[in-house]
């Protein structure tokens, strides 16, 4: 440990260890060690290991949107032939023609993802932009029309099925109950998430960084920018057919339109976007918000794909930085002791956007039943109440929800705007009366 001291301040410097960094990590690895304990309903234990693989995935996919600046709209498509070729290496293990721990299973996956991604990755990443977005959503609709062509590989309709019980078991460990099963998929999230970590440091990562921010300038000091779009591309293929290998040992069957449509890169690019692509953990935050959207907001609301619609049509407008910016944003103010005084202004906004809400979601649901379940009646339940769909006080008093919630919102925006201002310009001075200290 060295210390520095200059006329201002004296601080500290741990070298070579980042004790901070160690700290984050170490919370992580801690995080997915004891989440089971907290949570221990089987419904838990399923959302937490889908969420150690979408993490994989959804950090894959940031790689090339986040990192490189490339739009993929076909990133389902080394995640679901990674799942894919991992099934099938399960069942030729599990019938003695392939001699193969199930722990390895993944890096199967994820040298099969490489693989495809070596072969089309190459023909993608010829062009940037939109021309890049376009090539990929067709590669895409190629790949998930050829699994009708070839039933043996897809399996048709149905997909594939396995079991992940073979061979011997190991100190116990046959990975056939969940938890069992869990484990290996954080061990393989910590161990994956470091990696893509780290390379967002190495030379590859940052050089890719340039060719997302000023492609012009890397090619005129030297570099081929398809050349480094195409490493990145080979690199993010593999981790997420690890994604892919994780997700065949967790379902044991793989079917192609859950696996290689359009609809699930759509999912991995909508919610990488919500949690923050410009930031390394937002990303995280996407895969669990895909993973509550799929399970738990799905279950509640036959609407669950509207409101999801309205949820990234408001971040596009006002936090296009996703989640993880209003997190940093946050940060900044508790670093500066100003977050103590927008907590009154954070809850009016929550409280009378929440009012607002509940008005524009009854209005909804009564829509989709009288579209849906006509045939249960007119009365539905809605937050614990029951509402008469065909009466015109349910609708005149969600109309009278909704503007009161829109109204008073709106003098809390005005305020909070203000107030916000006035912090932001107080912060800026006093940077630069420590700059000029």
């Amino acid at each position: 440990m060295t210390t520095t001291t200059s006329s201002t301040t004296s601080y500290h410097r741990f070298k070579p260890w980042n004790v901070g960094r160690i700290v984050i990590w170490s919370l992580f690895a801690l995080m997915l060690i004891v989440a089971p304990m907290l949570f221990k309903s089987s419904l838990a234990l399923t959302m937490l290991s889908q969420i150690g693989y979408l993490i994989i995935i959804c950090l894959s996919y940031n790689m090339l949107l986040g990192q490189g600046g490339m739009l993929s709209f076909g990133h389902a498509v080394y995640t679901g032939l990674g799942s894919f070729i991992a099934i099938h290496a399960m069942n030729l293990a599990s019938k003695g023609s392939l001699p193969i721990p199930l722990v390895f299973i993944p890096l199967v996956g994820g040298l099969a993802g490489m693989m495809f991604a070596v072969l089309l990755g190459y023909v993608t990443t010829k062009k940037a932009g939109t021309t890049f977005a376009m090539i990929t959503l067709g590669i895409g609709e190629l790949v998930a029309s050829m699994a009708l062509m070839f039933p043996e590989f897809f399996g048709g309709e149905g997909g594939i099925t396995t079991d992940r019980v073979y061979g011997g078991s190991f100190l116990g460990i046959n990975f056939g109950p969940a938890i069992q099963v869990y484990y290996l998929i954080a061990a393989y999230c910590f161990v994956c998430t470091a990696a893509m970590f780290a390379f967002t440091g190495t030379p590859l990562g940052r050089i890719l960084n340039a060719v997302r921010d000023n492609p012009e300038r890397v090619e005129f000091i030297g570099y081929n920018t398809q050349r480094v779009r195409y490493f990145a591309f080979i690199i993010a293929g593999f981790f997420a057919g690890i994604g892919g290998g994780l997700t065949a040992i967790n379902f044991e069957i793989i079917t192609a339109a859950d696996s290689v449509s359009v609809i699930r890169s759509g999912g991995y690019l909508l919610f990488t976007f919500l949690g923050g692509a410009t930031f390394f953990f937002g990303p995280i935050i996407g895969a669990v918000l895909l993973v509550f959207a799929s399970v738990l907001l799905s279950e509640l609301s036959k609407a669950w794909l509207l409101y999801l619609g309205l949820v990234f049509l408001f971040m596009v407008m006002y936090a296009p930085g996703g989640v993880a910016s209003l997190i940093m944003m946050n940060l900044r103010l508790a670093k500066f002791g100003k977050l103590r005084s927008l907590w009154p202004s954070y809850l009016g906004l929550a409280g009378t956007g929440l009012v607002a809400v509940l008005g524009a979601a009854c209005m909804v649901e009564m829509t989709y039943h009288l579209q849906l379940n006509a045939a249960l009646g007119p009365v539905m339940s809605f937050m614990g109440a029951s509402l008469d769909t065909t009466a015109l006080s349910s609708w005149f008093g969600s109309v009278f929800v909704l503007l009161t919630g829109l109204g008073l919102f709106e003098l809390c925006r005005r305020q909070f705007r203000q107030q916000w201002s006035q912090i932001q310009e107080e912060i800026e001075h006093q940077i630069k009366r420590g700059e000029a200290l």
